[in-house]
């Protein structure tokens, strides 16, 4: 069991207490209207409908798999609301507020987890990724993105609607890979415009955060000439604060941030995994009192927003999982022949040659007696 007081004494950037009281942390500002808050906070509701509908569907049979996102809402939602249009997102397979926030449809990630999809979707439509699959691979992706950024003219400019940066989310177990750390340092060498934001939820599928560091995440940026930010990723404020400053930098030119979002996986691994084998009962009842969600709706009923205005979030959610249940099992099967469309640019003989004999080997089986 790991001790939710891990590096406790560690600086940590908060906005908003875990009962929903405003408060200060030097160098960060959240400057956002109260109404920006309540789209913060219908972003947060959203999320975590879609992630929960999400999971009783592979109850029922209807995914093959899901990776629960419950408790890590706020991460998402804040540091993805702090992107430019022009920004480019990179994701894992757990970052289902990301893509929402980014305009995504959520349907195109049930079809990813259904096998009905061969992709997902176009990542240019939105500037997010396909989620991530292999553990901190994306991290080398964001960093090869952000230099091309660089090499394209579209930072250090000056004009905010121009310049632009990427962001590579991460969990804590991808710190422990190598190709991470090597993202790191070809980012600080070449100063690549990117942020790696990494959502410590204290366990790498069954293995505590003790077992992986025996510094702080953030900490980790000090030897590869970065700067690192330790912020509670619990709170939405305090995430889209400390992601925007950090983007800014990037698109200033000033380089790469890592960002180490200090939150905690409520549910399960994924669908297949059982977090009772290898956590406490009172660790999730510690943090169950830190929840992102409740933390914000506390704030916006001190601030006087009205019943109503919660009721109308609540049936809008309610409306996402009915679109989610109908349109999941409405999800077409997919041709397999097109996955040969997408391997090239331009196509090659032998490529056209492969897609003709997986064609007729499907077609032979047409009309056949099972």
């Amino acid at each position: 069991m790991t001790d939710p007081s891990d590096h406790a004494d560690a600086p940590l950037v908060q906005l908003l207490t875990p009962d929903g009281r405003r408060t200060t942390s030097p160098g960060y500002i959240y400057d956002g209207t109260l109404a920006d808050i309540q789209d913060l906070y219908r972003d947060l509701v959203m999320t975590r409908r879609l992630d929960t509908e999400a999971f009783a569907l592979q109850r029922h049979g209807e995914l093959g798999l899901w990776p629960p996102a419950l408790g890590q809402e706020a991460a998402q939602v804040g540091s993805a609301r702090a992107l430019r249009p022009q920004d480019f997102a990179f994701p894992t397979y757990r970052d289902h507020g990301v893509v929402w926030c980014r305009g995504e449809d959520p349907v195109h990630l049930l079809g990813i987890f259904r096998g009905s999809s061969l992709g997902g979707w176009d990542p240019a439509d939105h500037h997010v990724a396909l989620p991530n699959i292999i553990i901190g691979s994306q991290t080398l992706h964001a960093t090869g993105y952000a230099m091309a950024l660089t090499l394209d003219g579209l930072v250090g400019t000056g004009n905010p609607e121009r310049d632009a940066a990427s962001i590579a989310y991460l969990g804590d177990g991808a710190t422990s890979q190598g190709d991470f750390n090597e993202a790191l340092d070809w980012a600080a060498v070449h100063q690549a415009p990117v942020v790696f934001f990494c959502q410590n939820n204290h366990y790498a599928i069954s293995v505590p955060l003790e077992r992986q560091t025996r510094v702080p995440i953030a900490q980790r940026a000090d030897g590869f000439g970065l700067p690192g930010v330790r912020v509670d990723g619990n709170d939405v404020l305090a995430c889209h604060a400390v992601v925007t400053a950090a983007l800014q930098r990037a698109r200033d030119g000033q380089g790469p941030t890592l960002v180490e979002a200090v939150t905690y996986r409520m549910g399960a691994h994924t669908t297949s995994d059982d977090p009772t084998r290898y956590r406490e009962a009172a660790e999730v009842e510690a943090w169950k009192a830190k929840d992102p969600v409740e933390r914000v709706r506390l704030h916006l009923v001190a601030e006087g927003v009205p019943d109503e205005w919660f009721r109308s979030v609540e049936d809008e959610a309610d409306a996402l999982g009915v679109r989610l249940r109908e349109a999941c099992q409405d999800i077409p099967e997919p041709d397999l022949a097109e996955l040969f469309d997408h391997v090239f640019v331009e196509s090659t003989v032998e490529n056209e040659q492969q897609k003709a004999e997986y064609v007729a080997w499907r077609d032979s089986f047409e009309g056949s007696v099972a």
